[in-house]
């Protein structure tokens, strides 16, 4: 596996919670291949959440993987983890080995284009590990990601580049919520693999 050798920048919350972007940890034709391989082979469906007790199907697709059949209850809607692929497993590992953290599960999204995001929220489901680290691996398309603290309401931003890693870790879930804003100048896809910890 080819690595860049970048080091991770400090902090990009000013206080109550801990992001830190790596950069790029795969390089353009790793990423590349890694990204054609998941689009192929994960059991894609289309998200659905129950908002004002409406059921809502959304155009971003997702699947749920983890290494047992965990089930995950995010937007009143019910997942059961299925078992890893083996670029899922190999990224996992990976991941574990950049972080030097352990992640027994994994969301992936697929947003089509840019006009496909997500509002603001907070990935603090209590069936998750408590003040535990989300590592954000990004392929395809660049994204703007963005921050927004409970209540200040200081915001900030980084833009996700194709191949590279973000991690939320401590009191960030608790005390910010994040957002990936739609943009009708991004044209191509993006994979997004968050790995987690099912408590």
């Amino acid at each position: 596996m080819n690595l860049f050798t970048t080091e991770p920048i400090s902090n990009l919350l000013p206080f109550d919670g801990t992001v830190i972007y790596y950069g790029k940890v795969l390089n353009h034709t790793t990423a590349v291949n890694y990204f054609d391989a998941l689009f192929h082979t994960i059991e894609w469906k289309n998200d659905e959440a129950m908002i004002f007790g409406k059921h809502m199907i959304t155009k971003r697709k997702v699947a749920w993987y983890g290494d047992k059949n965990y089930a995950y209850t995010y937007s009143n809607i019910t997942k059961e983890a299925l078992p890893w692929t083996k670029e899922l497993f190999a990224l996992k590992s990976l991941i574990e080995k950049i972080t030097e953290t352990h992640f027994n599960s994994c969301l992936v999204n697929l947003y089509h284009d840019g006009t496909e995001g997500m509002a603001y929220h907070s990935d603090d489901e209590k069936a998750l590990e408590k003040n535990g680290s989300i590592a954000s691996l990004s392929l395809g398309a660049d994204r703007k990601f963005l921050f927004k603290h409970k209540r200040s309401k200081l915001s900030t931003h980084v833009v996700l580049q194709h191949g590279s890693l973000l991690v939320m870790k401590n009191e960030t879930q608790i005390n910010w919520m994040h957002r990936l804003p739609t943009s009708t100048k991004v044209l191509k896809a993006r994979i997004n693999l968050t790995f987690r910890n099912m408590a």
